[in-house]
């Protein structure tokens, strides 16, 4: 449709026009759809513009339907002006006003990029002024908002981001920060943040207030890594816009607050769990982020070594018992244990799980949330799940004595327990559950087996190298029992692949112990942690160590990797 006809005659049914056939190319979902519509009925905003705020529409997508739509052309990115247009006749202010733009003047026709293509009144008043025909062109909303700030920068033109960051140092109370984290600047910020840090394949992304500005930085791999940041002055809206999303109480900034975010991703459902906390300089948020799809619920995917799955694997075909996964925070503990529950499942089995917080959802698998808010702790919850009839149970973490209780009685009643415990090795988890009050005859017959890990990062197999171990090193490695002879080992390079890290991914280091004769033994005579290493190391046992330097001579990590993680032992 010609451009003068349309802006005379459209119509408000055009708007479902543009979403429908969104919809019909796939580029918005009908759950989206759906999800768009109420919250454009709430705030009274236009559809298509509430869907692009929220994210549920890109701005690509967005500029598509409405070319295929109104006829109109979209603007090349390279079309943009270098110097702005006209600056005398259109000026700064009326131009952020309408959110139109004057590309250039071509044989007498002036072309407009245009955000809004039923805003029939910019253009004309646009024509009257220049005394020039207009031609609209449809520009991308994040796009266009760079391109009038490189223009329009300066003490009396203000972008949009200059207007919110004005706002922003000018009062925090609790409307206006719902209105500026309800802005598309600040939205396309947030979005920006989280879809850069799925793409690198982060774990977690800090924002934090700083004396002097704002620091964000990427968990990738398990390394922090700084990233280039939002001005300070959007702090505040950042913060409130991920409260917003999380359903948390955006005026609340004295007191921690936890919330969990569900988003869609290239087809992929990621949870983001939230994490606030306030912090001298203004509130602080950690953001995990958990890809289901991403995460290879099996022993061998994760990295563990043969060796250490055949005994995992005749540890879990025991009828009953408990089984530890120890470590520090972020080791992979659940992820081994939703892998164990994964290789049990079996429609003979009620399997029921006590976290805090549930960090996957598995299908066939009775999962409960922990809420300390109402009183449901995991000692109260563990003890409800035995009345439930379970077969096996998972509880997220074995912290106080209660719990601990309660679990070696569900094992000793015929139910197989598996559980986390904050422990630095696998033998440590004995003389730890004793002091939390669990006798040593009972635990000689209820605990099967405790396993210990960490996370090192794998090399990248497309640039690393093989290098010769230091003397010095050889040494080290012969003190850990471990020493072969070998002396290659791989070290990082860094490739474009791996972004220069020489790292990409991370593989599992682990020790196991099982509950053999000799090590009964010594638990019932309460013996202490060196000599219930001396036992298990007779019946075969591997340190953490041993299992990362044989990773290290195999190539999947480097010797830098194992010492930085382990230590020398």
């Amino acid at each position: 449709m010609p451009t003068k006809q349309f802006f005379q005659s459209h119509e408000p049914g055009v708007v479902d026009e543009i979403v429908a056939y969104a919809v019909a190319v796939g580029s918005l979902n009908v759950q989206a759809f759906e999800r768009g519509r109420r919250a454009a009925q709430s705030s009274g905003e236009r559809l298509d513009i509430v869907l692009n705020k929220l994210g549920l529409i890109s701005d690509d997508a967005l500029v598509e339907a409405w070319s295929h739509v109104t006829g109109l052309g979209i603007i090349n990115p390279d079309a943009y002006p270098e110097i702005a247009i006209l600056p005398e006749i259109l000026t700064a202010p009326f131009l952020l006003h309408s959110k139109i733009l004057p590309v250039r003047v071509k044989e007498g026709e002036l072309e407009l990029a245009v955000i809004d293509p039923l805003d029939r009144f910019s253009p004309a008043a646009v024509s009257a002024k220049t005394g020039l025909p207009v031609r609209c062109l449809l520009a991308r909303p994040g796009e266009f908002e760079t391109i009038m700030k490189r223009l329009y920068d300066g003490d009396h033109r203000k972008t949009d981001d200059d207007t919110i960051e004005a706002d922003a140092s000018l009062s925090l109370d609790v409307e206006r920060l719902r209105d500026l984290a309800s802005d598309a600047p600040v939205i396309r910020i947030v979005s920006t943040l989280i879809d850069r840090a799925i793409e690198l394949r982060a774990s977690d992304v800090h924002v934090m207030a700083k004396r002097d500005g704002l620091r964000v930085r990427y968990r990738i791999d398990g390394i922090l890594q700084d990233v280039e940041p939002p001005s300070a002055q959007l702090h505040a809206a950042i913060v409130s816009r991920l409260k917003i999303m999380a359903g948390l109480d955006i005026a609340e900034r004295r007191l921690p607050q936890d919330g969990r975010i569900r988003i869609a991703w290239r087809g992929r459902e990621i949870d983001l769990r939230i994490a606030t906390m306030p912090h001298v300089n203004g509130e602080g948020v950690v953001l995990r982020i958990l890809d289901r799809s991403a995460t290879a619920l099996d022993f061998a995917t994760l990295g563990l070594s043969k060796s250490i799955i055949e005994t995992l694997d005749q540890v879990l075909a025991e009828p009953h018992g408990i089984f530890l996964v120890t470590g520090p925070t972020g080791s992979g503990k659940t992820t081994t244990l939703y892998a164990a529950l994964q290789a049990m499942s079996h429609p003979s089995r009620n399997i029921v799980t006590v976290e805090d917080p549930v960090e996957y959802h598995l299908d066939g698998i009775n999962q409960i949330q922990v809420s300390r808010k109402i009183g449901l702790d995991f000692a109260g919850s563990l003890r409800a799940v035995l009345r439930q009839d379970p077969d096996i149970i998972m509880v997220g973490e074995i912290r106080d004595h209660e719990t601990a209780i309660v679990a070696n009685q569900a094992a000793l009643t015929g139910h197989f327990v598996l559980a986390t415990l904050h422990t630095n090795s696998a033998l440590a988890a004995l003389p730890r559950l004793i002091d939390m009050g669990i006798e040593p005859y009972l635990l000689a017959s209820t605990l099967k087996g405790a396993m210990a890990q960490r996370l090192v990062r794998r090399l990248c197999p497309h640039c690393c190298e093989p290098v010769e171990v230091p003397f010095e090193v050889i040494g080290q490695l012969h003190d850990a029992g471990r020493h072969t002879g070998r002396r290659r080992v791989f070290r990082p390079v860094g490739c474009a692949r791996c972004q220069g890290s020489g790292y990409a991914g991370r593989v599992a280091l682990a020790e196991i112990m099982t509950m053999t004769q000799a090590i009964r033994a010594c638990l019932l005579k309460r013996a202490d942690e060196s000599r219930l290493a001396a036992a298990a190391r007779n019946d075969g046992f591997r340190s953490l160590l041993e299992d990362g330097l044989a990773k290290a001579e195999a190539g999947l990590t480097s010797l830098e990797e194992v010492m930085r993680v382990v230590g020398s032992g």
